[in-house]
């Protein structure tokens, strides 16, 4: 994928608290360094809320809504507006700790429970307002329907309401145990209150609304944090510096122009050189994005996402024989970060070398074993097997890169493709199968919506 410094994949004024967000094509931003600081940032919270930080993910999207949600399962979705927005890792915590309360709280399933009450008023008051105008009073079968539509609403916007008040008691419960200071949570809420102001969509009641009036989160939790000892923790040093790398490389991919702005060439801190050089970057300049990962290594020559950015770079600017020294470099610095791999097999087989694809191979397939729902390893792994004839196993690692980005037609027809050629029953066979059916599933799912 050209021009990505963060992998994405389809993953087919602000709420920032909601349980469940509706249905809509968003691109999903990978890189390791960012994942790592949501890992760490995230860890205390995760086990304070007792559950297991390994089932709990914290995954990143692009998209420039100051939000964040939880779906079904165990998976806390940021936007990139929200990261962006934020000013500390406190506050970034503070929206976490409030998301691991949907979760906790089994929010994403129970929101059904509220549409299902509002249902039940909805087909009620449909009733009675037709057997109204069906005894000749239209009006006041029309009323009905009205207010029945009305009370509907009402009801699940209460019970949205509920569930999000029972979230900032979760959170705030989550902080104090992990003895996280509550600052940035509130420091957070007042920052989207004054954006209600601004946009002039503060409200004077809660009644039309999913959420509490931010003025009256604010006191509630104030009450709760100020008396918490961790109030006056300061902020974890190590912490937001990484936050501070993080936020820069963040605006230098999703606003190139905005970065060059917000971190001009005077500032020569480490987030500024990260943001220039992924805003250099995409816009085309591989001389000075060059120069600013220049300048990042000068600081640390040994850090690995440095010499990750260093060498995507020079892959994606079209030097991969360039590109192999620093990567190797930073897959021996951080041997547990499976993307930066990836990468390194990606510029293994842009080396279009047949002395390099045996080595691409294996780094593909150790890069894979532990992280396979990255689709350029996959890519770059059917290239390899195309390479070396086995073509059952290049359409098998087609199926799985399409099966990831949700192209379900050709995630099929490339799994049929690699049942044909690979032993019936064997661990490949049973894989391409059972992406087969998921595939097809899927496929019959959409033209029966679409019908």
């Amino acid at each position: 994928m050209s021009k990505r410094l963060f992998r994405s994949a389809v993953l087919g004024v602000a709420l920032i608290v909601t349980a469940v967000q509706p249905a809509a094509a968003q691109s999903v931003l990978r890189d390791s360094e960012t994942e790592a600081l949501f890992k760490d940032i995230s860890k205390p919270m995760i086990q304070a809320a007792g559950l297991d930080p390994k089932s709990v993910n914290i995954v990143l999207l692009n998209d420039p809504e100051i939000n964040a949600f939880v779906a079904t399962g165990q998976t806390v979705y940021i936007q990139s507006g929200l990261l962006v927005a934020a000013d500390n890792v406190n506050q970034l915590q503070g929206v976490i700790a409030h998301e691991l309360g949907h979760v906790a709280g089994g929010h994403s399933i129970r929101i059904y429970e509220g549409e299902a009450v509002a249902s039940k008023i909805s087909i009620l008051s449909l009733l009675l307002g037709a057997a109204a105008v069906a005894a000749g009073a239209g009006e006041a079968g029309l009323g009905i329907l009205a207010a029945g539509q009305q009370a509907a609403a009402g009801n699940f916007y209460a019970f949205s309401r509920a569930q999000e008040s029972s979230a900032d008691l979760a959170g705030a419960s989550y902080l104090t145990k992990a003895g996280i200071s509550g600052k940035g949570t509130l420091d957070f809420f007042k920052k989207l209150e004054n954006q209600e102001y601004r946009l002039a969509i503060a409200q004077t009641d809660d009644y039309a609304s999913t959420h509490p009036l931010s003025r009256d989160r604010i006191q509630t939790l104030e009450q709760i944090y100020k008396k918490d000892p961790a109030w006056n923790k300061p902020l974890d040093p190590k912490l937001e510096a990484r936050f501070e790398r993080v936020k820069a490389k963040l605006v230098g991919f999703v606003d190139p122009k905005r970065a060059t702005t917000l971190y001009p060439e005077s500032d020569q801190s480490v987030p500024a050189h990260y943001a220039r050089a992924y805003a250099y970057h995409l816009g085309a300049y591989p001389d000075k994005a060059a120069q600013e990962a220049g300048a990042l290594l000068a600081t640390a020559p040994d850090d690995p996402y440095f010499l990750e950015l260093k060498g995507q770079i020079l892959l994606e600017g079209g030097k991969p024989r360039e590109a192999i020294p620093p990567l190797r470099l930073a897959v021996a610095k951080a041997p547990d970060k499976p993307m930066i791999a990836a990468l390194l097999g990606h510029a293994l087989v842009a080396t279009e070398d047949s002395k390099n694809f045996a080595e691409a191979k294996q780094v593909l397939k150790e890069a894979i074993a532990r992280d396979n729902d990255n689709p350029d390893a996959w890519d770059q792994l059917g290239l390899v097997y195309d390479h070396e004839g086995d073509a059952p196993r290049a359409a098998l690692a087609l199926a799985e890169r399409s099966n990831l980005q949700g192209e379900n037609k050709l995630a099929l027809a490339s799994a049929k493709s690699a049942m044909n050629g690979l032993k019936a029953g064997s661990s490949d066979y049973l894989r391409a199968q059972d992406i087969a059916l998921v595939s097809e599933a899927a496929l019959k799912k959409d033209k029966k919506r679409k019908k």
